[in-house]
């Protein structure tokens, strides 16, 4: 721990690599995890609860006043009106390690009176350690970090969550895609919301957005992307996100440019939005796919294309793109095969 830090931060980082601890010893040998479902697609594991209580212990025999919100003990611990609260997820990503895919975390952010003033992010696979107070910056193994420097969405690489919870809006996530893929240079999906935002603020990925989030996934990363220049808000650009259960984050210039493209996906759109994004959803829908006629509705990637042209020419000086040709009609024609001699081999 370093003496520069604010002493609750190191009471953070202290609590969160004990909970690293725990979690790569049992890595080890996943297989003997005890796994239960929360609900369909949840899991929580005894490593969850195992770190968790080791996360809560370290916090409260240093701050024995303050409260606690954890992922999977709610407020049952720590003091209840305290204007100091731990927000805590002592693995996010959880299915990811119960199938040995490194990419999970600890997360760990102190909010006072409402505000998000420290954070940590510790992903115990590659001892990184990412953390945040407020107004002090931002840092990755007590290097500074910055947001990435592009400018242009065909060039960024925006992170999300797939919709896997049962009331998830599958078909709008499949529009919202629709609309990216096309303009950014990839889309990816690591599985562990705090991570995502920790690669924002660390210039990895320009942008990350996903629904559905709770308060413990968003907390600390949210601190570490504002610390280190970016943006969040839900997705109409609003500041007030933390319990809205949507979220967009990036960098200033990418996040300027992904509000205009999910913001009528917003609960919180006007109703001219909420209309536009419903017909969005009909467009790209792969059930509405025709079984034989002349109906483009199921292809979805060149659907998507349509409406690029104002954002390119943002980007590349002005240029209006073109419409493309419509596809020339195709000529089928039959070809008669010979016939065959009495040895099996075409007649000449």
């Amino acid at each position: 721990m370093s003496s520069n830090l604010h002493p609750m931060l190191n009471v953070a980082i202290k609590a969160a690599r004990a909970a690293g601890a725990i979690i790569n010893r049992a890595a080890l040998d996943v297989e003997a995890v005890r796994v239960s479902q929360k609900q369909v697609n949840d899991f929580v594991t005894e490593v969850d609860h195992a770190a968790e209580a080791a996360i809560i212990e370290t916090l409260l025999t240093a701050y024995p006043g303050h409260g606690i919100l954890a992922e999977e003990s709610g407020s049952e611990h720590g003091a209840r009106d305290s204007e100091y609260v731990w927000i805590i997820d002592p693995l996010d990503g959880t299915t990811n390690f119960i199938h040995g895919f490194p990419v999970y975390c600890v997360s760990i952010a102190l909010s006072v009176r409402g505000k998000i003033e420290q954070a940590v992010v510790y992903d115990p696979t590659r001892n990184d350690l990412f953390t945040a107070s407020r107004g002090r910056g931002a840092f990755l193994n007590e290097r500074r970090i910055r947001v990435s420097k592009r400018t242009r969405l065909p060039e960024s690489l925006i992170s999300t969550g797939f919709p896997f919870r049962t009331g998830d809006n599958f078909k709008q996530y499949l529009a919202i895609m629709a609309d990216l893929m096309p303009r950014a240079a990839g889309l990816r999906r690591p599985g562990a919301a705090a991570l995502d935002l920790a690669y924002v603020a660390a210039g990895y990925t320009e942008a990350f957005f996903e629904t559905g989030l709770n308060v413990w996934d968003a907390a600390a990363g949210s601190l570490l992307v504002t610390e280190a220049g970016g943006l969040i808000s839900n997705f109409t650009g609003e500041g007030e996100f933390l319990d809205q259960r949507e979220l967009l984050a990036g960098t200033p210039r990418i996040y300027g440019q992904l509000v205009p493209i999910l913001s009528k996906y917003s609960k919180f759109a006007g109703v001219d939005d909420k209309l536009a994004a419903t017909e969005r959803i009909r467009s790209v829908d792969p059930s509405r796919r025709s079984a034989g006629g002349g109906d483009d509705s199921g292809d979805i990637y060149a659907r998507s294309t349509v409406g690029l042209g104002s954002e390119e020419a943002d980007s590349d000086g002005g240029a209006e793109a073109p419409a493309p040709a419509p596809a020339a009609p195709r000529k089928l024609t039959r070809v008669k095969r010979a016939p065959e001699t009495s040895e099996g081999k075409p007649g000449a």
